[in-house]
């Protein structure tokens, strides 16, 4: 007998988590944006929200299959996160800042995302497959950071 609510269930909730560390990651991604004056440091924030909005299209894709709504971030913390990021730039955005609370972001989202794909095992192999991408992507994302710190 398994653990699970339901294949079905955890599919949803899964899906729903990878959709909300999309969003969260383009929004902070997008909002660093008008603060990055490298350009090399600006195509490698556009490439990897680039993908993040792709595999946020594919989540909207397959969670439309099972008639469900995208999940947004929490407001409160949505905005919180945003107040502080603007305050931390309005003191010196320079490359190592910037690319300091990005890889903090990342962070955050490969730990969140890991703590779902284990709360969520049953999920489909399909929204699992997503889930561990949107992870490589931000390790990718974070490896790449490193050399603006």
């Amino acid at each position: 007998m398994s653990n699970c609510k339901s294949d079905k269930e955890e599919t949803i909730f899964l899906l729903k988590e990878v959709n909300s560390g999309c969003k969260s990651a383009t929004n902070s991604m997008e909002q660093v944006l008008e603060y990055v004056k490298d350009d090399n440091l600006k195509e490698l924030i556009h490439r990897s929200n680039k993908e993040h909005v792709k595999i946020g299209d594919e989540c909207h894709v397959m969670l439309n299959k099972y008639c469900e709504d995208e999940k947004d971030p929490n407001k409160i913390s949505s905005a919180m996160a945003h107040m502080g990021t603007q305050i931390k730039l309005m003191a010196g955005a320079d490359n190592s800042k910037i690319a300091g609370m990005l890889m903090d972001g990342c962070n955050m989202g490969i730990q969140s995302l890991s703590g779902y794909m284990n709360q969520y095992p049953c999920a489909s192999n399909e929204s699992m497959e997503l889930a561990k991408r949107l992870v490589r992507e931000e390790e990718n994302f974070m490896m790449a950071l490193e050399k603006y710190l």
